[in-house]
């Protein structure tokens, strides 16, 4: 099933997401990062020193929310995904330094959160309205 074209549009809008991790035993942590989108994946950077590195690498099942910050009720938009982080394949660093130039004199160490559920509330398309997608 393809991906709503509103859903990816309000991807396109935004370069941060705030990233969920867990560990096996199901002890929970957050972090944000910047990402670019290519494809249903969010390629991001991180090192696996840090703490949701190394959790995102015991247990690579995550969530993700990114949203607009409003508080006008009938601009909300939201988003809230799950999926599996993976490293990052061929293309992933050109589709990241398109999106973020200056990554490219950095050491980077890329990964890619491949969504296999996302949904979207955009109250723009009425009170409460989500779109969803699943894989």
């Amino acid at each position: 099933m393809d991906i709503d074209k509103k859903i990816e549009e309000f991807i396109g809008e935004h370069h941060v997401l705030t990233l969920a991790t867990a560990t096996t035993d199901g002890a929970p942590y957050c972090c944000n990062a910047f990402y670019a989108y290519r494809d249903g994946a969010f390629i991001f950077t991180t090192d696996t020193s840090t703490h949701h590195g190394k959790m995102m690498v015991e247990n690579p099942r995550v969530a993700a929310s990114i949203v607009l910050e409003t508080r006008t009720v009938g601009k909300v938009q939201g988003l809230q995904l799950t999926g599996l982080i993976k490293p990052a394949i061929e293309g992933d660093k050109l589709v990241y330094i398109k999106s973020f130039p200056y990554a490219a004199v950095a050491e980077l160490k890329l990964w890619r959160l491949e969504a296999d559920f996302m949904k979207l509330t955009d109250n723009r398309l009425g009170f409460g309205k989500k779109l969803i997608w699943q894989r």
